[in-house]
């Protein structure tokens, strides 16, 4: 008896010594390998998202340059439309516009800007305004005078904008007067640009002339 009693309590003894079973739990090593693979999942799709965003956001910034850098083809082809049929004489002009008040500049001056408007859009489509004209969408000098032209050239419909403002008359002045002398367009926008620069805080967004724009043309 007292050595069966003995091995049963060495028995108890044993197994109350052993450590628990993980029946049930997690090992330390299996905590570690699951936080690990969430880790890894959560930089994936993070890296995922980010290179999507990151594509997404340069086609659309592409797409922006591309309509911008077509918005900007096309006004230079609307300006160059005008140039193509200078210089031009035209037998008969519409009547000028009229207004109740008498215009900032003689009026054989603002006529004079006007006549050189029509007959030289070669010169006025390629020269800038400065008078804040931008704004009513006008894209150079020309546009200030007349405002629309025929297939042939001619002008049909006159812009009032330029019997009211003395920039605009004093500009194609300017240009005729340099012309006349033998300027080509590009000293004339030159050295318009030269004296007006900053006045009232920009100018139209006029293009350049063509480099083979000749002198006197």
């Amino acid at each position: 008896m007292g050595r069966k009693s003995s091995a049963k309590a060495q028995t108890r003894d044993t197994s109350a010594g052993a450590p628990p079973s993980d029946a049930g739990g997690s090992s330390p090593q299996k905590k570690t390998w699951l936080f690990v693979a969430i880790v890894a999942v959560v930089a994936i799709v993070g890296g995922y998202a980010y290179v999507t965003n990151a594509r997404a956001g340069s086609e659309t910034a592409a797409a922006n340059d591309l309509h911008a850098n077509d918005g900007a083809a096309q006004a230079a082809e609307g300006d160059a439309r005008w140039a193509r049929f200078g210089p031009h004489k035209q037998a008969v002009l519409p009547p000028l516009p009229t207004q109740a008040y008498a215009p900032p500049r003689p009026m054989n001056v603002v006529r004079a800007a006007y006549v050189f408007a029509a007959e030289h859009p070669e010169i006025l489509s390629y020269v800038p305004c400065f008078c804040g004209c931008e704004r009513g969408g006008h894209k150079g000098n020309h546009d200030c005078f007349v405002s629309e032209r025929n297939d042939k050239g001619d002008v049909t419909v006159w812009e009032p904008h330029g019997l009211e403002c003395t920039v605009c008359i004093d500009v194609a002045t300017e240009a005729s007067r340099m012309y006349a002398s033998g300027a080509g367009v590009r000293d004339i926008r030159a050295a318009i640009e030269k004296k007006w620069a900053g006045f009232n805080g920009g100018h139209t967004p006029t293009p350049n002339a063509p480099a083979k724009a000749a002198k006197g043309n």
